[in-house]
């Protein structure tokens, strides 16, 4: 009996400790704790002149350094519809659900960005060979809810889905808002919103703070022909972030960052849970604004990074902005990366001091002012000259970095460059004709840096199928941009 007692006692702290829900207990026990990442899953996108007769798919990649298959496509799921235009994903259940032993990681939410599908994907069964669980039809998303191109998606600790809309179930924007879905049966359960907007993008919620942030792009219909700079001016395009009451789900501020903030896309409150601030990166503006919780109670908000335009000749303007198309937080909240599509270099920045961050590591890969483009910078704030071309195995790298994922432990960053198609298409037609990338970054963690790992690469103009454009890239354990505590 005594021996048995004794058993019990060193096997209950580890009982006591022991999580039986998804994810991690805080964001810091990921950074320790965390395993490495052995394969990532991310969304292919046919390019213009095949999305017609082609359908996109869902990409599992081998990330493990030590398998034979490192750096190489190991499945493709592919969509039985054309023309969804697949983008960005989220799960059913994250580290928000940590303390729910009844919740469990293994179902990826996927929307189609201009179809409005909403494809449900079994990811538990078979991690490296991902099917399909259900389908929910743009019709029916329509119908009750009212809201079209479906973009951002999070899982919540009630165990409900939710994606935000972008605009109508038309493309206007007469309306935006938020899909929620059942977390069991993923059936449609209606709109989150208690209080109206027009446009919508990204949203991030703290819910010890009672608050969730939402941002902007632009009218679908506008956006989804490419961009044209007059219709920023005709109001199509969004510059404001808002701010709800997590509780009630109704607007309490809009913050109005003006042309300096002009397209707000990426919002990412800091992963501390007690937390009252956090970052947006705006892409026309190029610019990041800190956002915060004043004395009094309210929100208000603080520019923080400017970069500046490059003047160009042999461009569609006389100036170039750096277009800041996605930003992350380090899962330490110690940094904040950032890519510049137009420019062609990611960022890191110290953000230890929250108003202030320092730039402490920079890399360039692509972009629209290399040394060799049609392109001339004859006036240039940062560089002395313009950037050469990179190749990676003999091949050029076309397009710019875009999006990207930091891993857990904030040593390793993927990328991948292709913004949305017909965008693409508008800004770097030759990704579209020869395909998208994926590179791996390495970080130096102490001192800041960021250097290109040449050996690897996966190369999406290689594709069975064709040329294809890599988007938003998801890791199966959770990461930076999809877990949220509570």
């Amino acid at each position: 009996m005594a021996a048995a007692a004794d058993r019990l006692k060193t096997i209950a702290p580890a009982v006591k400790q022991c999580h039986c829900g998804p994810g991690y207990k805080t964001p810091m026990d990921a950074v320790k704790n965390g395993p490495r990442e052995k394969i990532v899953y991310l969304p292919c996108i046919q390019p213009p002149h095949t999305k017609k007769f082609k359908p996109d798919y869902l990409a599992t990649v081998d990330v493990d350094p030590v398998s034979p298959t490192y750096s190489k496509v190991i499945h493709r799921l592919l969509m039985p519809y054309l023309e969804d235009e697949l983008h960005h994903s989220g799960w059913n259940a994250c580290s928000s659900c940590y303390d729910d032993p009844s919740k469990a990681r293994n179902r990826l939410i996927l929307p189609g960005l201009n179809s409005d599908r909403i494809y449900v994907i079994d990811v538990g069964t078979d991690p490296r060979e991902p099917r399909f669980h259900k389908i929910i039809e743009p019709g029916d998303v329509h119908k009750m809810t009212g809201l079209g191109a479906l973009h951002t998606s999070h899982c919540l600790a009630s165990g409900e889905i939710m994606i935000s809309g972008i605009g109508d179930a038309k493309g206007d924007k007469s309306k935006s808002g938020f899909v929620l879905l059942d977390g069991e049966d993923f059936s449609l359960k209606g709109n989150w919103e208690r209080s109206h907007i027009t446009i919508g993008y990204d949203f991030w919620y703290q819910p010890r703070h009672n608050v969730m942030v939402s941002t902007e792009w632009g009218m679908p219909n506008a956006w989804r022909k490419g961009f044209k700079p007059e219709e920023y001016t005709q109001g199509l395009y969004g510059h404001s972030i808002h701010v709800w009451d997590w509780t009630t789900h109704e607007k309490l501020q809009t913050l109005d960052f003006g042309d300096d903030g002009a397209i707000p896309l990426e919002v990412k409150f800091l992963h501390d849970p007690n937390a009252t601030m956090g970052y947006v990166g705006c892409a026309l503006g190029s610019t990041v604004y800190l956002f915060y919780k004043t004395p009094k109670g309210d929100w208000d908000f603080q520019k923080v990074i400017q970069i500046p335009s490059k003047k160009v000749e042999g461009w569609a303007l006389p100036e170039m902005p750096s277009l800041i198309s996605a930003i992350v937080v380090s899962l330490d909240d110690r940094f904040l990366y950032l890519s510049n599509w137009l420019h062609g270099d990611m960022r890191q920045y110290d953000i230890t001091d929250r108003r202030n961050p320092k730039l402490v590591g920079q890399v360039f890969i692509a972009g629209s002012i290399l040394s060799d483009s049609a392109v001339k910078v004859t006036k240039d704030e940062e560089l002395e000259s313009q950037p050469e071309p990179r190749y990676i195995n003999g091949k050029r790298l076309e397009g710019s970095p875009q999006m990207f994922q930091v891993s857990l432990d904030g040593k390793r960053i993927y990328v991948t460059n292709s913004l949305m198609s017909a965008w693409d298409q508008q800004f770097y037609p030759e990704m579209c004709k020869k395909g998208s990338w994926m590179l791996q970054i390495d970080v130096d963690t102490d001192n800041g840096g960021l250097t290109l790992n040449d050996k690897f690469f996966v190369d999406f103009g290689a594709e069975p199928f064709g040329p294809v454009l890599a988007h938003e890239i998801r890791y199966p354990g959770g990461d930076c941009t999809s877990d949220i505590w509570i």
